[in-house]
């Protein structure tokens, strides 16, 4: 698939409050048409071409820093609450009602979590397309010292992002794994009908499996991206029987049986 269409495929399942923060992708073609062009406006769309470029990069550092310092106090007041429910002692079905709203927020807050992450790798990916294809047309050599500045950015640069989502991650497992571990106040065991208000309210779960396989397709190592290309994941998510997204190994990624649900292979 072309990268304008898999990019316009990914503003679609993205969150709606997300769409207009992607890469003007289609403006970009436009101007590189021109400045390979013998049109008298030249010069003049290849300086807006530069300009487009670096507006699109503060672009995605303003929208990706406003949401990872949202996810980080997210992430801090479900694990205070995970906590505050451990040592409460209600009654069965407040202890029941507590645990469905946790499972709820952590699996909300995971999901958008992972869609960072890939509006970073789609934002980068996007960036290095247009990029060679610039330099295809023009002769000249302007990607690889615009990408050796994008890789010190925010948006690219995600180590803490992804370090919040292994340790939410690391919390999901033990809310979840402590269903069956005896544990009095967690022995409600999650149902597909817990996780039904996030999947379809949402729709963080379609748009988060929906988001990795072009995560995967895009760090896979690929020589279609060369030096440009994304940085390896150590581990990606798949479905649990819960309807969890939950980390597993890249090489044991297997299918998903979610109905629905744009399936990872």
């Amino acid at each position: 698939m072309k990268f304008g269409k898999r990019l316009k495929k990914q503003v679609e399942e993205s969150l709606p409050g997300w769409r207009d923060k992607f890469l003007a992708y289609k403006r970009l073609k436009v101007l590189v048409r021109l400045v390979s062009s013998s049109s008298p406006h030249r010069a003049a769309a290849e300086a807006a071409f530069v300009r487009q470029l670096h507006d699109e990069v503060d672009r995605f550092n303003t929208f990706f820093l406003e949401q990872e310092e949202e996810f980080i106090i997210r992430h801090k007041e479900v694990r205070e609450t995970v906590k505050a429910v451990a040592g409460e002692e209600p009654s069965e079905a407040e202890r029941a009602a507590q645990m469905r709203k946790v499972r709820r927020e952590i699996v909300d807050l995971h999901g958008e979590m992972v869609l960072l992450l890939n509006y970073s790798a789609v934002n980068y990916t996007g960036l290095a397309k247009i990029l060679k294809k610039y330099d295809k047309r023009t002769g000249r050599l302007l990607r690889l010292p615009f990408i050796e500045e994008v890789l010190k950015q925010p948006f690219y640069t995600t180590e803490l992002m992804s370090r919040i989502v292994r340790e939410c991650e690391e919390t999901m497992e033990a809310v979840f794994a402590s269903d069956s571990s005896g544990d009095p106040w967690t022995r409600k065991r999650c149902t597909d009908t817990e996780m039904t208000p996030m999947a379809t309210e949402h729709g963080i779960l379609r748009n988060t499996i929906a988001a990795l396989v072009p995560m995967r397709e895009l760090r896979s190592g690929s020589s279609t991206y060369g030096h440009f290309l994304l940085p390896p994941l150590a581990t990606e998510t798949t479905l649990t029987e819960h309807g969890l997204l939950m980390p597993i190994q890249v090489a044991d990624l297997v299918q998903s049986e979610a109905p629905g649900i744009v399936q990872v292979v």
